[in-house]
């Protein structure tokens, strides 16, 4: 008999993957990463429990999903980036993410993504400003940023990313170096996170190994990153055969910038995927083509949280157009296997 394995076991475990992203964050990028953590994190609970409470529903926090979107959010967004601004994105997220649709499972699109969408339309200059990995001191000194103040003048962190690099990192990410640059970065760096970026999208190996995790459990479908991957080779390769010392290879597209945490745990959202077997391949393919020509053509260096949103926007359409039609009936549906 096959066991159920219930909506909250899935969160927790999802919960579970994602700790040792964030403490690698936070080894990586010190207290300002750990606070922005638990800053996104904090704000997301709050907006779910403020939202409760003005619908008249029962707490749906027991679900650990508010959890996810809070950590996934902190992720997603630089290690420096100001407190507040973490927090309009954590009540962003849910509220306009979530709430909105309704809560747990009648959200259209990966909430993580709503805020950090939002807040890269609002907070520009904060969401492009990077700062070296491992800087000396990070353990008991924040990012300057970190304490800025809501509405006042950005803070200069110029002088502190001087004092506070370390020789063989660099503050501008591997995605910009190779855009703007044409520099390289080594893969080794990129599997093993010793690069800046967002606080937990720098280490492709273990975001991989943590999403492998949800995997072998049945937890989460390993076709959409599996077809996400597809994708972004199908697309790079031809590019990068054509003119590689412009276009990158497939696999810095693979190892750089958000695509690994995107594909594993925002892509893979339940909620936001398509239904059908086919349609999964379709919508991982999608993500991944044009997560590789927002890099290459677009005038921003990461393409992945546009490319999941569209994609979460057209999975009504791929189930619609990926639903086998049984002879002689209106139409049926086809579970993934």
């Amino acid at each position: 008999m096959k066991k159920v394995i219930s909506v909250g076991q899935i969160m927790r475990n999802v919960v579970y993957a994602l700790l040792p992203l964030c403490a690698w964050a936070v080894y990586q990028f010190g207290i300002s990463a750990l606070a922005l953590i638990l800053v996104t994190t904090l704000s997301c609970a709050l907006t779910e429990r403020f939202f409760c409470w003005m619908s008249g529903r029962p707490t749906t926090l027991s679900d650990f999903s508010v959890i996810i979107t809070g950590l996934l959010l902190a992720l997603t967004l630089p290690p420096g980036f100001p407190l507040w601004m973490g927090a309009v994105a954590g009540f962003i997220a849910v509220g306009l993410g979530k709430s909105l649709f309704g809560g747990i499972g009648y959200n259209v699109m990966n909430p993580a993504l709503v805020g950090r969408a939002f807040v890269q339309a609002a907070f520009p200059v904060a969401i492009t400003t990077w700062t070296p990995a491992f800087a000396p001191g990070r353990f008991v000194e924040f990012i300057p940023s970190t304490l800025a103040l809501p509405f006042m003048s950005p803070v200069d962190t110029a002088d502190w990313v001087k004092s506070h690099a370390v020789d063989g990192f660099t503050g501008a990410t591997p995605l910009a170096l190779q855009k703007f640059e044409r520099i390289t970065v080594d893969s080794s760096d990129l599997l093993f996170g010793m690069v800046a970026g967002s606080a937990g999208e720098t280490a492709a190996l273990l975001i991989f190994l943590c999403g492998a995790y949800l995997a072998l459990r049945r937890m989460m479908d390993w076709r959409i990153p599996a077809a996400v991957f597809t994708g972004v080779v199908l697309v790079a390769l031809p590019f990068h055969l054509y003119q590689p010392e412009a276009f990158p290879s497939p696999l810095f597209m693979l190892l750089s910038g958000g695509l690994m945490l995107g594909a594993m745990f925002m892509a893979s959202d339940m909620v936001g995927s398509p239904l059908t077997a086919r349609g999964v391949w379709l919508y991982g393919l999608l993500i991944g083509s044009l997560t590789v020509l927002i890099r290459l053509f677009g005038g921003l260096t990461e393409g992945v949280m546009y490319a999941i949103l569209v994609a979460n926007a057209l999975t009504p359409l791929i189930d619609s157009i990926t639903q086998p039609r049984v002879y002689g009936t209106g139409g049926g549906k086809e579970a993934r296997s």
